[in-house]
């Protein structure tokens, strides 16, 4: 009976005083995740204590951009050279400055330049209504295309592509500012 308690008694205080590491691949792997934890912590820390003078993503709210946008003036005045104020755009003009970036292409539906087959329904509708349609908008299309163009402007334009689609509207009459204006201008 003393033999057997004193062998497990021995086996049980061989296991305390020997540790975890048994084998010299155990013995290896544990200095190498000893010198390779603390670099880890090392880099985490100087990374962390380093963020204050990085930006993140979205907190851009402290910008001098930002903070002058939203404390601009509600209105605001633009200046236009006076030379161009009695020079009206011919269709063409208009149309490569606003209207080909959709209708040269065909984005958002728009009717591709010079396609008879996409203009005919358009044409048959009649010029007042693809006027209609230009200057207050259609679908994707913004009042004007988003032009800042005048209404006799964009009815030249409408003319111009209408034409091109196999229409034969006139060109639009001028108007009495203008005209007069042009008027004056030859004499």
């Amino acid at each position: 009976m003393s033999g057997t308690p004193d062998h497990a008694n021995d086996h049980h205080e061989e296991d305390a005083h020997t540790g975890p590491i048994k084998t010299p691949k155990q013995l290896a792997w544990a200095v190498f995740f000893a010198f390779l934890v603390p670099i880890i912590v090392i880099i985490m820390l100087a990374n962390y204590v380093s963020t204050d003078a990085k930006p993140s993503a979205g907190t851009e709210a402290l910008d001098a951009m930002a903070v002058a946008a939203r404390i601009q003036p509600i209105g605001s005045i633009e200046i236009k050279d006076a030379s161009s104020v009695g020079v009206m755009k011919t269709g063409e003009q208009v149309f490569q400055a606003q209207c080909s970036a959709c209708h040269a292409t065909g984005a958002a539906g728009a009717p591709k330049f010079g396609d008879q087959a996409a203009w005919a329904p358009r044409i048959k509708t009649g010029f007042e209504a693809l006027l209609h349609s230009a200057l207050g908008g259609k679908g994707a299309m913004s009042p004007q295309g988003g032009g800042d163009f005048s209404d006799y402007e964009v009815a030249r334009a409408v003319v111009y592509m209408a034409n091109q689609g196999g229409a034969k509207f006139d060109e639009p009459k001028a108007p009495a500012a203008a005209a007069s204006g042009a008027a004056s201008a030859a004499e």
